[in-house]
């Protein structure tokens, strides 16, 4: 899905503007303009709506877990038996074949082939997806918008340094340099000063995102920055005295939330998506810690014989970064004055 925050800025993955932009940001509504614009758009109530319900579902795993299910997410029940139908059935059956879906409290969306009862696994997964996902959209935009502001602002030699700094990272894929990352810092974890992060952390996957998706955030906010620099309003505030960094925050940066906050959603839609990416392919969350992404993985390879192993976590994961996009996308309408209402 392509939301054009910038003019004439092709898209990069996920929606994402992919180019520096010469133009700014849409010009944004008036805050209570805007939210009634939101509030009139049929389909981003149903977003927002959607995605209350699957964070509200996640939120509530250890109830389900505790209440429901009475088992946890790394409890194996190889050997149990549960009665489906009025028969007793193996949880997983002599020649590893899970059962599936019983949609009764116990292994609701059926096991896996180690027992473990996948709808407790799943809402605790999506607990980690979406913690994660959250979690690296917020420290991407700390790092863009601190980027964008410093290297728009002084331009020259700082502008340059910081600018190839991000070419750097914007040359490698982003499934390909998260890999890569993801998978040296699971070896030997990260040491930030006194921060020291083990391998099998979740805060290592966190980090790896912000840092891949940083150009794509900063580039169209540099390209904004520079166009604000030479306003009438920012010249003001330097010719009456104010210094570098009170004029960034105090006049460029109020600027720039608009076109944040529309990125920001569409920046956790692809967080998630690509700590999805990066479980499967082992450089994520470690097993046996759930993720969807993880979960995905497991099911894949057992797909004809257990199916419901990588629909389920699939399904989530399509609804949830479906319902992010549909919500970014109106919350650029509604803070574009010359867009009407969503539908």
């Amino acid at each position: 899905m392509a939301t054009e925050l910038i003019d004439r800025a092709p898209a990069g993955p996920g929606g994402l503007p992919g180019e520096e932009a010469a133009g700014v940001l849409l010009a944004p509504a008036a805050p209570r303009s805007a939210l009634r614009r939101l509030a009139g758009s049929r389909s981003a109530l149903g977003a927002a709506a959607l995605l209350a319900l699957l964070v509200l579902a996640a939120l509530a795993a250890p109830l389900w877990a505790d209440h429901v299910a009475g088992t946890t997410p790394y409890a194996n029940h190889i050997t149990d038996r549960v009665e489906v139908g009025g028969k007793a059935r193996d949880v997983v059956s002599p020649d590893g074949v899970p059962i599936g879906p019983t949609w009764r409290g116990r292994f609701f969306l059926g096991a896996d082939v180690n027992g473990r009862d996948i709808m407790v696994r799943l809402l605790y997964g999506g607990r980690n997806s979406l913690m994660i996902g959250v979690a690296a959209a917020l420290l991407t935009a700390l790092l863009a918008v601190a980027t964008a502001l410093v290297a728009g602002y002084f331009r020259g030699w700082v502008d340059g340094v910081l600018a190839r700094g991000l070419d750097v990272i914007w040359a490698y894929p982003v499934i390909l340099l998260g890999v890569a990352l993801g998978t040296a810092f699971a070896v030997g974890g990260v040491r930030l000063g006194p921060v020291e992060l083990a391998g099998d952390s979740k805060a290592i996957p966190v980090l790896v995102i912000a840092v891949v998706y940083v150009p794509y955030m900063a580039r169209p906010l540099r390209g904004t920055v520079l166009a604000l620099r030479e306003r009438e309003f920012v010249a003001a505030a330097r010719a009456q005295g104010a210094g570098a960094v009170r004029v960034m925050w105090s006049e460029i940066l109020p600027n720039l939330l608009p076109g944040i906050v529309v990125l920001l959603p569409l920046m956790v839609a692809n967080a998630i998506l690509l700590e999805a990416a990066l479980s499967y392919l082992g450089a994520g969350v470690r097993p046996p810690e759930p993720s969807w992404g993880t979960m995905i993985d497991d099911g894949v390879a057992r797909i004809v014989t257990a199916e419901h192993l990588a629909i389920a976590p699939g399904l989530m994961l399509v609804l949830t970064v479906a319902a992010l996009n549909v919500l970014g996308d109106r919350v650029r309408d509604a803070l574009d004055p010359h867009a009407g209402a969503g539908t």
